[in-house]
């Protein structure tokens, strides 16, 4: 289609050939094997001068419009490459996503007012390609190898009970010592009532039996602040009481070893801008370690 426009507003096979830098023979095929496509001739052709025929002349209006279509979608998908356009889906989990996913999402969209955002938390593995994710904050083990990773940060798994609780009840000293206490268990799904305590190597499962379970961490940490129990939470959810006195964490000599947070995606290769200004600015704005508190 575009040999045939530029022999149209050359008027001929050679000046055609030049401009596109093909040989007069491919052109000439090239316009032969279009209207055998057709089924109908499009230029008539002397040793003089080449013409449009009525059917050429209504052909090329219309190919005109489709070529100029397809350089727009062209210079569309690489202006996402260039800068940061379009809708971009992020995804994390919930209460991760609510306390420190959300705020960085209205930071990027003021940044990029072209992009359109959208924020999805849920406290299971998403499938990036399935679900139409662009990239995802993700906390612990990465079972995915195909998907490219950089790491943001860490948090450690703490248990935690509040100071009027403390006061109130035998002590916790080893991971044992559960066994005498109101345990608020948070599960996210049916899990069994027990939890992972050690260093890697030396990982062992507890047996408790909660007084108290939910599946969401909010609900257990103010069942806790309540002096209902000690908790088993990740460090970054209970950051702000932990500083403030008002949850103290217990039995961190026996914690398991730090998890990482890391944005996952598909792929570096073509990276659009809207994921790579993302990802920057995770690395240039957010402090996501919750080793120390």
């Amino acid at each position: 289609m575009a040999v045939f426009v530029a022999v149209a507003d050359l008027r001929g096979f050679a000046p055609a050939a030049r401009r596109l830098g093909l040989s007069p023979s491919v052109v000439t095929r090239q316009i032969a094997g279009l209207e055998d496509r057709l089924g109908t001739r499009l230029l008539q052709r002397t040793t003089r001068s080449v013409t449009l025929t009525d059917a050429g002349a209504r052909f090329l209006e219309r190919a005109r419009r489709i070529l100029a279509d397809v350089d727009e979608a062209e210079r569309a998908a690489g202006a996402e490459r260039t800068a940061p356009v379009g809708r971009l889906v992020v995804a994390a989990p919930n209460v991760f996503g609510r306390r420190h996913v959300s705020p960085l999402m209205g930071r990027y969209l003021a940044r990029y007012p072209a992009v359109t955002g959208e924020l999805t938390l849920a406290d299971r593995v998403v499938n990036l390609v399935e679900d139409g994710i662009d990239v995802a904050v993700r906390i612990g083990t990465l079972d995915d190898s195909s998907l490219i990773a950089r790491a943001v940060g860490a948090t450690r798994r703490v248990v935690v009970a509040s100071p009027r609780y403390l006061a109130r009840h035998r002590k916790l000293r080893t991971p044992d010592d559960l066994a005498h206490h109101a345990v608020i268990q948070f599960a996210p799904s049916a899990a069994a009532p027990a939890w992972r305590f050690g260093a890697a190597g030396h990982e062992r499962e507890v047996a408790i039996r909660p007084a108290y379970v939910t599946n969401s961490a909010d609900a257990a940490i103010d069942h806790a602040l309540r002096g209902g129990g000690p908790t088993m939470v990740l460090a970054y959810q209970v950051a702000d009481e932990v500083r403030a006195g008002r949850l103290r964490i217990v039995l961190a000599d026996a914690e398991p070893a730090p998890l990482p947070i890391r944005v996952v995606y598909a792929s570096t290769r073509l990276l659009s801008a809207k994921v790579r200004a993302f990802v920057e600015l995770v690395g240039a704005t957010c402090d996501w370690r919750f080793v120390e508190l």
